[in-house]
């Protein structure tokens, strides 16, 4: 059985995006139901130009953010993204997404943000 798509995301600010995971997705591991959490995933046509450099940095074309599918996302600057935005309002992450915790990232807050 296929696994379904994952609603958009919409952020406290209004901020939406598509955060998809599963077969056909530029994912890692790129399987529906895999054995063990993704690490990456793909996201697709955010509202407007996304916060954070890192996943500026994805897009498809250079200063083509929100027309655009950002492949192979790592988890981290995803979550980056939907913070910068206030944070998840209305659906979430798909399932068997590996969880990210900021105090154990060896990165920099500015690093995102820039």
């Amino acid at each position: 059985m296929s696994k379904e798509h994952n609603p958009a995301i919409k952020c406290k600010d209004g901020f939406t995006m598509s955060v998809q995971a599963r077969d056909g997705a530029y994912c890692l591991p790129r399987e529906d139901y895999p054995d063990t959490p993704f690490t990456h995933v793909e996201c697709g046509y955010p509202s407007s130009k996304p916060l954070t450099k890192e996943l500026r940095e994805l897009a498809e074309g250079p200063h083509k953010y929100t027309d655009t599918v950002y492949g192979y996302v790592p988890v981290e600057v995803v979550q980056a993204e939907l913070d910068a935005h206030g944070g998840i309002v209305d659906g979430c992450m798909p399932s068997n997404v590996k969880p990210f915790d900021f105090a154990a990232w060896q990165g920099t807050h500015e690093d995102l943000w820039n």
